[in-house]
């Protein structure tokens, strides 16, 4: 039987919220030092984050929409890194997925793993927006690419988020 404090110790607890604070920040450090998860996830202009013990420190690129050149998300992926992040969770793409474009979709992937060095970078397919093909391929690109691993949403995208179905195709 899976224990609370195994399941806590895998999950990222996160603030995006645009109208985050530092002080919002503190207090996540604090209620995920309490609750014994692994990783806090952060806006990047948030970092570096002070005093995050433990915890591995994650940010969003490209975040929420993905409409970013891909310059600026590989920028952005590397100051991250530099402020302190130790994972990267990217937005793909949407409109490229969805338009059929998976080598611009692989090609924008790789240069935010090119630009994360160490870092491990999580690729947000925002799974609810697109077709079961294109998961399936927006899924093998990130592979390609070096990513480490897929997740399926934002969060914030009006298709929604998860569902059981594109996590069985993913």
């Amino acid at each position: 039987m899976t224990s609370r404090s195994d399941v806590a110790a895998i999950i990222d607890h996160t603030l995006l919220k645009p109208e985050a604070t530092p002080a919002d920040v503190e207090a996540l450090v604090s209620e995920a030092k309490e609750l014994g998860v692994l990783a806090i996830c952060v806006s990047p202009s948030m970092l570096p984050v002070t005093e995050p013990g433990e915890l591995v420190v994650a940010t969003v690129v490209g975040f929420p929409s993905g409409q970013v050149k891909p310059e600026i998300k590989a920028a952005e992926a590397a100051r991250a890194v530099s402020d302190g992040a130790a994972e990267v969770d990217m937005v793909i793409n949407i409109g490229q997925a969805i338009a059929g474009d998976f080598d611009a979709v692989e090609a924008d992937i790789r240069g935010v793993v090119d630009a994360s060095g160490s870092a491990l970078v999580k690729v947000i397919i925002e799974s609810a927006a697109l077709s079961d093909e294109q998961i399936v391929d927006a899924c093998a690109r990130a592979e390609t690419a070096g990513a480490g691993f897929v997740k399926t949403s934002t969060g914030f995208h009006p298709a929604g988020g998860a569902s059981a179905h594109a996590v069985a195709l993913m």
